[in-house]
């Protein structure tokens, strides 16, 4: 499948943790070039929507970006959900792991991986 990278701004941002762990993590699994990161949303959790972070070939609907160097593919709909949202990584005592920092949830659950809007 192949489209062209939307030059628009994108419904996302990274922090400088999370593009260095993303790239980490993409180099350790060895992923041919037609992969790059899905974000999106899921049905699910205990707030209803569960976010999706993950590496991923490119599927019908899909839009891709290119942010902070990294390919995104995002489904068409779900950008109403993660407009304006950024992804973090953590790697404290308390915590490691990536945070989603999402204007849109009217809530979240303790997890930090499930909101509903």
């Amino acid at each position: 499948m192949s489209t062209a990278v939307d030059t628009a701004l994108a419904p996302v941002t990274f922090t400088e943790g999370a593009v260095k762990e993303l790239k980490k993590l993409k180099d350790q699994q060895e992923l041919s070039e037609d992969f790059g990161l899905r974000v999106g949303v899921e049905g699910g959790g205990c707030a209803g929507m569960n976010y999706v972070l993950g590496f991923d070939q490119q599927k019908e609907g899909d839009k891709e970006y290119l942010i902070d160097g990294i390919k995104v593919y995002m489904h068409k709909a779900h950008g109403m959900y993660l407009a304006g949202m950024q992804v973090d990584f953590q790697d404290g005592l308390n915590a490691r792991g990536f945070v989603f920092n999402n204007p849109n949830a009217q809530s979240t659950c303790g997890c930090g991986t499930s909101f509903s809007v």
